[in-house]
């Protein structure tokens, strides 16, 4: 006969088998094992990936708000051909100009570069990571 508490060890650890089952896509060019005290804006920031990127990457894996990142999980950090490394953290009350010009790129860059972010610029925040990789030369 099982316990309450074997029952609760049980569900946990199926909760856990299912988390840890998702898989990362087959074309990922870097990953980066989930640390104690993470967070997706602390995990770009050090890794050299936008938020953007890190969210889009992971769909289905982090959820939108980034509350179910767990401590050993594995994540994709960038796709083949579509992995920006060049990244700007965003400090409060920086804008899109300050940011294209600081990294040498053009405002129409910065906003190609990041989907996130609105035409006006007017939903960034600090601590934010933004990809600012100049356009490829073709």
């Amino acid at each position: 006969m099982f316990s309450f508490n074997s029952l609760l060890v049980a569900a946990f650890t199926s909760a856990a088998v299912f988390v840890n089952s998702q898989t990362i896509p087959a074309n990922c060019t870097r990953t980066y094992t989930v640390q104690s005290g993470d967070f997706c804006d602390k995990i770009s920031a050090a890794q050299n990936v936008s938020t953007y990127q890190l969210a889009t990457v992971n769909s289905g894996i982090i959820n939108p708000e980034c509350t179910n990142l767990f401590v050993g999980e594995v994540i994709c950090l960038g796709l083949e051909g579509q992995d920006c490394t060049q990244v700007s953290v965003v400090t409060a009350g920086s804008d899109c100009n300050t940011i294209a010009t600081a990294a040498g790129i053009s405002f129409a860059d910065l906003l190609n570069n990041n989907p996130n972010v609105d035409a006006q610029c007017t939903n960034i925040y600090g601590g934010e990571v933004l990809c600012v990789a100049a356009p490829v030369a073709n």
